[in-house]
């Protein structure tokens, strides 16, 4: 027999289908949540994934810079050991200089604004412009003894870093007038300093601020304190070579040193085919004077004749060398014999004149000049020292205090 249909109220289907919505929604929902659950997990592990990036770039980038910083020191200090080898071999003072200033100039400046040099006057103990190295070479440094940032390393004896000129409160900018004329905007500098003292200041300066760091500061001390010592080194070297060179007492040029600067001027005289004279100069009587006031009183009239020589034969250039005791030789380098015998009787006439005082006594000294021409007498030192030696001996026997030509 037939199963009669099942028949639903329509209120069941509505609450069925209302049901079927709802989970479905539901299920929707959750699906979506879970979604953005898992979206912002994921948003939050790209973020810190993301920051982890950001931490790992700037220590990458921060090691980079600190190694770009180590290799230029690197590099830097590399560069020391070719300037402490030129420096060594470098016994002229203005060489030494050069290369210091050179240095600190590239290596640390960069090559751009100046860098200057000032030496500690003995005399005065003020600075004094020694070498200038400069970007602009227009630019003119009217302090030649400094400014009152040199002033402050004079003082001191210390590194100064100054970092902005406008800002910096230890100085008086308004007192600095040359630093504004050359638009200074940060500079540094160290003093040259020796056992002796403080012998120099190097300073690097730049037209805008905040140019140099600590570590070019450390750097250019160094350059400075290898700078004494190359620059007292020089000195010693002058002053050894000056003592070889030059009469202690008279300050003129030795024998030797003018036996070969003649060789070279006859040399030069035969290529170039110039013309020059030669001058032997001796005090008359001068024995009698080491007799009569003694060998103290003899140095002195050297000392007297050595001055009129300077002063009166100045105006011809000459080369000037004490050849024996009270023997002294004059190269005139450019003047005939004509003008040298003039130039030798004037002589005559003012050493004549001049009055001097031994033990309390005045007297007086006369010399005998002898003068010989190149390459009209000799074309040889040799000959050229006969003849005008000659000249000077034959002066003597007419009686002294006269000039006589080969």
């Amino acid at each position: 027999m037939a199963q009669p249909a099942v028949s639903f109220h329509p209120l069941f289907k509505i609450h069925t289908i209302i049901l079927f919505i709802v989970l479905n929604l539901a299920a929707i929902v959750f699906i979506i949540r879970r979604h953005l659950a898992k979206k912002y997990e994921f948003d939050y592990k790209i973020q810190q994934l993301q920051e982890k990036v950001n931490v790992l770039s700037e220590q990458i980038t921060r090691e980079g810079r600190v190694k770009s910083a180590q290799e230029a020191r690197k590099n830097r200090y590399q560069s020391l050991k070719k300037l402490i080898e030129g420096i060594n071999k470098e016994f002229d003072q203005v060489g030494a200089a050069d290369k210091l200033i050179n240095a600190a100039f590239s290596l640390i400046a960069e090559n751009r604004g100046a860098c200057l040099l000032y030496l500690v006057d003995k005399q005065s103990q003020r600075l004094s412009l020694f070498k200038v190295k400069k970007e602009n070479r227009g630019m003119v440094i009217k302090a030649k003894e400094g400014d009152i940032f040199d002033s402050w390393v004079l003082r001191h004896t210390a590194p100064l870093f100054v970092e902005d000129v406008s800002k910096d409160y230890r100085f008086d900018t308004g007192r600095a007038k040359e630093y504004e004329k050359r638009q200074v905007g940060s500079l540094i500098s160290a003093p040259l300093v020796t056992d002796q003292g403080l012998i120099g200041v190097m300073r690097l300066e730049q037209t805008e601020a905040n140019f140099y760091s600590q570590d070019d500061l450390r750097f250019l001390s160094t350059i400075c304190d290898l700078g004494a010592v190359a620059l007292e080194s020089s000195e010693l070297y002058k002053r050894i070579e000056d003592l070889a060179t030059h009469d202690s007492l008279t300050t003129f040029t030795t024998r030797g040193y003018f036996l070969e600067a003649l060789k070279e001027e006859v040399k030069r005289g035969l290529r170039l085919k110039g013309a020059f004279s030669l001058m032997m100069v001796d005090i008359d009587y001068f024995k009698k004077y080491n007799d009569r006031f003694g060998h103290s009183a003899g140095d002195e009239v050297l000392k007297i004749l050595s001055r009129i020589l300077k002063e009166n034969l100045a105006k011809l250039h000459p080369m000037i060398s004490r050849y024996g005791g009270e023997e002294f030789s004059v190269i005139l380098l450019g003047i005939n014999k004509q003008e040298a015998v003039r130039a030798a009787v004037e002589l005559c006439v003012k050493v004549e004149k001049e009055k001097i005082v031994l033990r309390r006594q005045e007297t007086g000294i006369t010399i005998s000049i002898g003068v010989a021409a190149f390459p009209e007498d000799a074309q040889d030192a040799e000959g050229l020292i006969k003849k005008s030696d000659d000249a000077m001996y034959r002066a003597k026997e007419r009686g002294r205090n006269r000039v006589c030509s080969a």
